[in-house]
């Protein structure tokens, strides 16, 4: 197997020009060796005549990786198109007998604050793989790690390892909203009810967000496993259909946990509603309990002539009775209005 500690220290020249970050021969009951670019021209007429093959990870923010790749290899030209200009969401589709894949890696951040997506475009035919990126990938580094343990027998091989590196962080996000979920549901009877509705609807719209970017294309992956290349093992054909029956199930799982937090949505709106019609029943209540004795005040107030109790040495102590009578029975009328509704 691969020994990735004797190439932790080791760095070419030529590979950082040429933007090639890994680059490995796979050989049939053989160990895995680490290439450079320089070597990558001899490996790759060797690998024609029989069952290896190459993977090489590029990195695009170079500017002369498009260019080595297409004085190397005799790559497609769709291929150079789709990272310049296709869509990133996820998808597997078969073009000009060649595979071609766009995946994703993404977690997830209860604050919402951090935007922890790549894109990773590959290419694969027979003799060998190509995988491309602008940012890393948490997916390669561990196909990289588990190099050293496990060494894949062809090309389509390293596809569905992705594929299933994909799928388990899809998980893990899925894992991880259930549980800050889960703690904010048991927050809901205390205080933060505001703080509370901001954090769930970040967490369902990075959800959202995730399903359309993770979420492969039926359309093209049905194509895919209908009409596959020629090249293609009839195995892999079946791994496929079995990652998009298990990622179907994760995504079923990803609905269902959008659709428990639209609903906790919907609770705190309502609580929040009958809390404001609460406020809003108070000011009224007082604000009528208020209007007899505006209006006695106004009228009393007039500078006219004929105003009761004016000449009645206890007239004040009669004018503060009759009001106190009429705010009782007004506060009754609006208490009982309320225990009624």
């Amino acid at each position: 197997m691969l020994d990735i500690n004797s190439y932790k220290h080791k760095v070419d020249f030529n590979d950082e020009v040429t933007g090639l970050i890994y680059g490995f021969v796979f050989q049939d009951q053989q160990p895995s060796r680490r290439i450079t670019s320089a070597q990558v021209s001899a490996e790759y007429a060797q690998s024609l005549t029989g069952a290896d093959f190459i993977w090489l990870h590029i990195n695009l923010n170079h500017a002369a990786a498009e260019k080595w790749l297409k004085k190397q290899f005799d790559i497609k030209e769709f291929f150079f198109d789709e990272i310049r200009n296709g869509s990133r969401s996820t998808r597997i589709e078969s073009q000009d007998d060649v595979l071609f894949a766009v995946l994703n890696d993404a977690s997830l951040h209860q604050d919402g604050t951090s935007d922890e997506t790549a894109t990773l475009w590959l290419y694969c035919c027979t003799g060998l793989v190509v995988t491309a990126r602008h940012k890393p990938l948490r997916l390669i580094e561990q196909l990289f790690r588990e190099l050293a343990r496990w060494a894949p027998t062809s090309s389509t091989d390293i596809l569905v390892h992705l594929l299933e590196g994909q799928e388990a962080a899809l998980e893990q996000i899925v894992r991880q909203a259930n549980l800050y979920v889960d703690q904010i549901e048991e927050c809901l009877p205390g205080r933060h009810v505001k703080e509370n509705r901001t954090r769930l609807g970040r967490i369902r719209r990075q959800l959202l967000r995730f399903q359309r970017l993770l979420a492969p294309e039926p359309a093209a992956l049905f194509r895919l496993m209908s009409r596959p290349p020629l090249w293609l093992n009839t195995e892999v054909v079946q791994d496929l259909r079995q990652f998009a029956e298990e990622f179907t199930v994760v995504l079923n799982d990803l609905a269902g946990l959008t659709e428990r937090i639209r609903l906790l949505q919907e609770e705190i709106s309502a609580g929040q509603m009958e809390q404001n019609n609460r406020t809003l029943y108070v000011l009224t209540v007082i604000t009528v309990l208020a209007l007899p004795i505006n209006i006695i005040a106004g009228f009393f107030g007039m500078n006219v002539g004929g105003i009761p109790f004016s000449g009645n040495p206890h007239g004040f102590l009669l004018l503060v009775l009759v009001v106190t009578i009429f705010t009782l029975l007004v506060g009754w009328y609006a208490l009982r209005r309320r225990d009624d509704d």
